[in-house]
């Protein structure tokens, strides 16, 4: 049954002001929305691995990996569950420029990240776990 799910992480990452780096979804699913940068862990990879390759593909920024935020299950196609896993994380070097599967790549306020579309529920879950930028 594991291979219905689908492991994945997302990074939370903020800057001098707390503002939350948010990327925007070049592909399905949710193609055009707002979310964290992160994605799938591939084989042979652990979660800070995973998370440091998805988001320097996703944003250019390198970063260092945190604790765990939170965890949560998204539904996938083809009936199978993404399990995702939130961690900490800093930004210690890069150039902040859009690529992979992001089609933009910011920092945004409480309020610039209040009126963007963003995938399914990521507000709710981030205001549960105190995380909405500052």
């Amino acid at each position: 049954m594991d291979g219905d799910r689908v492991e994945c992480v997302g990074a939370l990452v903020y800057d001098e002001q707390r503002r939350l780096l948010v990327v925007q979804r070049a592909n399905e699913p949710g193609r055009g929305l707002w979310s964290l940068p992160g994605g799938r862990v591939e084989a042979g990879e652990d979660d800070p691995t995973a998370l440091t390759r998805e988001v320097a593909e996703e944003t250019g920024l390198a970063v260092e990996i945190g604790p765990l935020v939170g965890e949560v299950e998204r539904g996938a196609p083809g009936g199978r569950v993404y399990v995702i896993r939130d961690y900490q994380a800093s930004a210690v070097g890069g150039v902040l420029a859009a690529g992979d599967d992001a089609s933009a790549a910011k920092f945004v306020s409480r309020e610039e990240f209040e009126d963007l579309p963003t995938t399914t529920l990521l507000a709710s879950t981030l205001a549960q776990w105190n995380a909405l930028p500052g």
